[in-house]
């Protein structure tokens, strides 16, 4: 993409996002993520009714009186976007592709991070770990993101979750909120979700298009694998293969759901026609009534 195009882009989504930031996220994200994390302040003598795990056994020992680490709220965060950037991010039949979506979602969250003095590092991954940006703070770290959602040209095509996963645990030492920002179609990554999700608080975000979930009556119709690249013909018109076809999205919703309960992640989703607004801030919302 041309230099002049792609900050002509840049700027459009900055003015876009950045306004549904400001006026929308910035309260729910505040309450939704406080308290995630405790950074220790001193050491005070032991009170009757104290966690005796919260006890400096080395100060112990060496004043011969019980002390207590005292812990305080840290005052900014850590959050990770881990982005999909496979080859099924370039569908949609409504108003945009899935990655066009999920290039917007990830500016809101980059600038509501940004309003809240947060720090934000992007982990951009397909079937292997296209590029990681360490987080930082600034404006100008913000920009650096929304070029690189819009501009990178994956090496990829398809989709390894749980690289991504053990990147994300073995690579960011600081406990982070971690958006994992996918239309999840992988499998075996249960395992590297629970243990991402010990060390970090890790939220799913599934992008998704009406026509991957029931296909309408539009005759013969030739489709695609973007990841794959497999070709076939299908008749739309076969009232049995509709419904195997939401059969089989059913299946995968219902054990897509399964594996984010096991793992106790939240999450929600988000559909290319209705936009992320609303899923966004319910989710927002719903972890702070908690």
């Amino acid at each position: 993409m041309e230099t002049s195009e792609l900050l002509k882009k840049v700027r459009k989504i900055e003015i876009k996002t950045r306004g549904l930031s400001n006026q929308i996220f910035s309260g729910e994200y505040h309450s939704a993520f406080k308290g995630r994390g405790m950074a220790f302040s001193e050491v005070r003598e032991y009170i009757p009714g104290d966690d005796v795990r919260t006890i400096d056994w080395n100060v112990t020992a060496r004043l011969n009186t019980p002390y207590v680490k005292v812990f305080e709220e840290e005052r900014e965060l850590n959050v990770v976007l881990l982005v999909d950037v496979s080859a099924s991010g370039t569908f949609g039949t409504h108003q945009q592709f899935k990655r066009d979506l999920i290039t917007e979602l990830c500016a809101v969250i980059s600038f509501s991070a940004s309003t809240n003095n947060d720090k934000i590092g992007v982990i951009f991954f397909s079937d292997r770990i296209e590029k990681f940006i360490p987080p930082k703070k600034g404006k100008t770290h913000i920009l650096r993101i929304i070029r690189e959602l819009i501009n990178l040209e994956p090496k990829g095509k398809g989709t390894d979750i749980t690289l991504a996963l053990k990147f994300l645990t073995n690579g960011i030492k600081k406990k982070s909120i971690a958006f994992l920002v996918s239309d999840f179609y992988a499998y075996g990554f249960d395992d590297a979700l629970k243990i991402a999700n010990r060390k970090h608080d890790v939220v799913a975000l599934r992008i998704f298009d009406k026509a991957e979930t029931a296909i309408p009556n539009i005759g013969l119709v030739k489709v695609k694998d973007n990841e794959t690249g497999k070709v076939m013909w299908v008749n739309t018109r076969s009232n049995g293969f509709r419904f195997q076809y939401k059969k089989n999205a059913d299946f995968f919703e219902k054990q897509l759901k399964e594996s984010f309960n096991k793992a106790g992640v939240d999450n929600t989703k988000i559909d290319t026609q209705l936009g992320y607004i609303k899923p966004l801030m319910n989710l927002f919302k719903k972890r702070e009534s908690r």
